[in-house]
């Protein structure tokens, strides 16, 4: 058998699994770019920018896009971090498997339940904002009724090309991936050098937002424009058994994720800025106009150019959608398959045929569904239902970087084949301080709201999932089925993993002295 870390194909990647307790059961069908793709159409620049673009301008003005460049930074130091754990633990389901074998049982299923419920939500929102994008497209009006047959549509098939495989995954991750670049940097680089009405300068330029209140203030409360942009890069982890070469693909992979997604944000939201013309812009930042983008594009490309934008956006929105279920499938398989929740054995059912977790999928397809139903029947629901779906997020990311710098603290030192050396500390450390900044910034009410409930429904969000997960832990005790399996043993493992390597290096010395003689 192949030492983990020698190069020997699949043979060194099941055998690091089989070192960490578990037997493959994926197809290692997934090449680098394929897992750059998953990460990158969750991302989705595209949809971040067109969903807050208005929102973001009428908040902070056009310096509001300088949030695209500190948060990008912000989350590639995070990814940095998850880089060198999924190195070292290539295993499905991602958050999960990283915090149990980071900390401990309890803390991996309380944050993992607020993460699962926080990509479930998600789903539903992108799928519901989809539905108005395909309806547009058609021509339709976008009723409840219609929003709410598109957003199933767009479930549904996103489940049916799950359902038929990682290699099918693989390959519309890539159209969905031409999608974004299309729709993003193509369409943002077009707007910048050929319809151009405002000067670079503007972006220093508030155009009076916030009125007469201090800027940083107001600077600060845009910060969402980023903030929902730079997620969807653990995807690329959650799927880590489905990767040849999973311990250097997947690092390179989600870093790819935040550069390139940073990029193509930044150039899209610059685009569109520059693009508006001097009365429109102003509209935005003052809040009468609320959905400047079609607008912007019917000017600037046509009636024609903006129904061809409309398809790529339809299938950036699929695409977006397809890699959610992806990424909350392969988590609910791995919480399942180690007995952390009810129906288990059903949940970590993998078929034998396309080798994906099919009952899980249908979950991941199924709930968001029936949100959908209910966001039918009581529209104004939609956004308090969703209000805390960044910030579950965002908190699951940061126990992570948490775990992994107790782990650190204790003399733990990444054994994966991809690490950051000597310079692993300050990043964790960096990554934890800018993580609490961006949690603070998302329980922050927003500007203008007045009831109790929606100046604080983030966290009353996040109250309601999180106590109803810890309600269940410490009455129902789902941990104590998993009780066998490994937690808790980074130091251990990286142990192990080093000691390995030394043996394998020693031998193919060994080897080399006894060829050269």
């Amino acid at each position: 058998m192949t030492p983990p870390g020698a190069h020997g194909g699949p043979t060194a990647d099941d055998a690091q699994l089989a070192a960490l307790g578990y037997t493959g059961q994926f197809h290692r069908s997934m090449g680098l770019w394929a897992n750059m793709a998953l990460g990158f159409t969750y991302l989705s620049p595209l949809v971040g920018v067109y969903s807050l673009f208005a929102y973001s301008l009428s908040i902070g003005g056009p310096p509001a896009i300088w949030w695209i460049v500190i948060v990008g930074v912000g989350q590639l130091l995070v990814a940095l971090v998850f880089g060198e754990v999924v190195s070292q633990y290539p295993l499905a389901g991602g958050i999960y498997p990283w915090t149990r074998r980071l900390w401990n049982r309890r803390y991996a299923w309380i944050v993992s339940w607020v993460y699962i419920w926080a990509i479930i939500v998600t789903v539903t929102a992108v799928a519901e904002f989809g539905g108005g994008f395909v309806a547009a497209l058609f021509g339709v009006e976008a009723t409840p009724g219609v929003v709410l047959l598109t957003a199933v549509a767009l479930l549904v098939i996103a489940f049916v090309v799950n359902y038929s495989g990682t290699r099918m995954l693989a390959r519309i991750a890539k159209v969905g991936l031409a999608a974004e670049l299309i729709g993003v940097i193509a369409l943002g680089l077009f707007l910048l050098l050929f319809r151009r009405e405002q000067p670079f300068s503007v972006f220093f330029d508030t155009l009076g937002a916030g009125g007469d209140a201090g800027y940083v203030g107001t600077f600060l409360a845009a910060a969402l424009s980023g903030l929902f942009l730079f997620y969807g890069f653990e995807a690329c982890g959650d799927v880590a058994e489905e990767v040849a070469d999973p311990t250097r693909r997947i690092p390179k992979a989600m870093v790819l994720t935040i550069l390139v997604g940073g990029v193509s944000g930044l150039l899209s939201y610059a685009g569109y800025v520059l693009a508006a013309p001097a009365a429109q812009l102003q509209a935005i930042v003052a809040g009468e106009d609320v959905d400047p983008i079609p607008t912007i594009l019917v000017s600037a490309l046509g009636t024609v150019g903006s129904k061809v934008f409309l398809v790529v956006t339809v299938v950036a929105f699929v695409s977006c959608v397809l890699s959610l279920q992806a990424a909350g499938s392969r988590l609910l398989y791995a919480f399942a398959r180690d007995r952390m929740l009810p129906a288990s054995g059903w949940l970590s059912h993998v078929s034998d045929r396309h080798a994906v977790p099919t009952n899980a999928l249908l979950v991941v397809c199924v709930v968001p569904a029936l949100i959908c139903l209910f966001v039918y029947w009581q529209p104004d629901s939609l956004a308090r239902v969703t209000a805390f779906a960044v910030l579950g997020i965002y908190i699951a990311f940061q126990a992570v970087v948490l775990a992994a710098l107790r782990q650190r603290l204790r003399g733990w030192r990444p054994a994966g084949l991809w690490n950051l050396g000597s310079a692993g500390l300050v990043v964790n450390v960096l990554a934890l301080a800018y993580g609490v900044f961006a949690i603070v910034l998302l329980v922050k009410p927003a500007p203008g709201t007045e009831t109790f409930l929606d100046r604080w429904i983030v966290a009353v969000g996040l109250a309601v999932v999180a106590g109803t997960g810890l309600l269940y832990l410490f009455t129902a005790r789902p941990d104590r089925h998993s009780a066998h399996i490994p937690e808790g043993d980074a130091r251990e493992v990286a142990a192990q993993l080093h000691q390995i390597r030394r043996g394998a290096s020693m031998q193919a010395r060994a080897q080399a002295s006894e060829e050269i003689r």
